[in-house]
């Protein structure tokens, strides 16, 4: 098992396989994707490697991530690549959800386990303001279809806006009251470029973890392989909320994932470093080199970001390593 000088173990990864997204979210990419960087992404052999390295190193959940994971033709044949990996338990993508409907079943038979979807809105006119795209009812169409092929563990994630979606919490509310599906409430981080739209926008998550602990609402116990969301469940809904809440005291203490980006770089946290280069292993095929380079860039790990005192490290945008 990975294990950090803080004692905190590892069995998290989430990969991004693209650093490109088509959509326009006003807190990540308000102006779309701008091709600042080389695109020769990791390929299906190198994922190989590095997804075989991490197995071995005790990772048992990958989450695939972008950019938009889905802009990529060969998505399906990464997913099968990580299941079929020894070692591997879990295979989840976090998507925007524009070609869910038409890929999901394909994604389900390669071996995908669990689905994370983009809705920062329930509301049409709001999401497109949010997003610049008229997507949102081909994407919640996306989401009844994993219902009915049964995937058990469907979420939508929103990103918490002051001025746009806050004060939507009853609708969503509304949806998951007959739907087994997690809500996932985001606070909205600060990035490289959006510090003016941090300032006017941030909104605490706990204001809404009040509201549903004062409405009956009770916390979950945290499964070993979850993410940093709190989650809450209610007898008279079928779905979940859960809240990431990375401006917490304590947040980084159960840390427990780590980050690739597209490009083969490790990263030991979202706001750190400019990250670790594995792409000489991983292109030689090296899996016992790529997992002591890993282990070695471990060792640098801190106890927490710093986002509270405003240091968000190299991050310019959520897209550069998938959030």
């Amino acid at each position: 098992m990975l294990t950090d000088q803080f004692n905190r173990q590892f069995n998290y990864l989430r990969l991004s396989i693209t650093d490109v997204c088509n959509f326009s979210c006003n807190y990540c990419l308000p102006d779309g994707y701008q091709c600042t960087t080389p695109r020769n992404f990791l390929t299906p052999n190198e994922i190989a490697t590095l997804v075989s390295a991490f197995a071995q190193l005790g990772i048992k959940k990958i989450r695939l991530t972008g950019g938009e994971p889905a802009l990529r033709k060969d998505l399906t044949d990464i997913i099968a690549l990580c299941k079929q990996t020894t070692g591997i338990e879990q295979v989840a993508i976090t998507t925007n959800g524009f070609n869910l409907i038409n890929h999901v079943e394909q994604w389900q038979q390669a071996g995908l386990d669990a689905i994370n979807i983009s809705a920062d809105s329930l509301d049409t006119r709001l999401f497109h303001s949010i997003t610049g795209h008229n997507k949102l009812p081909k994407i919640l169409a996306g989401v009844e279809r994993a219902q009915i092929l049964g995937f058990q563990k469907i979420k939508l994630n929103a990103v918490l806006l002051k001025q746009f979606n806050y004060r939507q919490l009853n609708d969503y509310l509304a949806w998951i009251q007959r739907r087994k599906v997690t809500v996932r409430f985001i606070e909205l981080m600060e990035v490289g470029n959006n510090k003016r739209f941090f300032k006017d926008n941030h909104v605490s998550g706990e204001l809404i973890k009040q509201q549903l602990l004062n409405s009956g609402w009770q916390q979950k116990i945290r499964h070993q392989l979850a993410g940093p969301a709190q989650e809450f469940y209610h007898p008279d809904y079928q779905g979940n909320i859960g809240l990431i809440m990375p401006y917490s005291d304590d947040f980084c203490r159960t840390c427990n994932r780590l980050r690739i980006s597209a490009l083969g770089k490790l990263h030991l946290c979202l706001f750190t470093e400019q990250g670790h280069n594995l792409r000489a292993w991983l292109t030689a095929g090296d899996i016992e080199g790529t997992k002591q380079a890993i282990s070695q860039a471990l060792k640098l790990k801190v106890a927490s970001h710093y986002l509270q005192q405003h240091q968000v490290g190299a991050t310019q945008h959520l897209a550069m390593i998938g959030g």
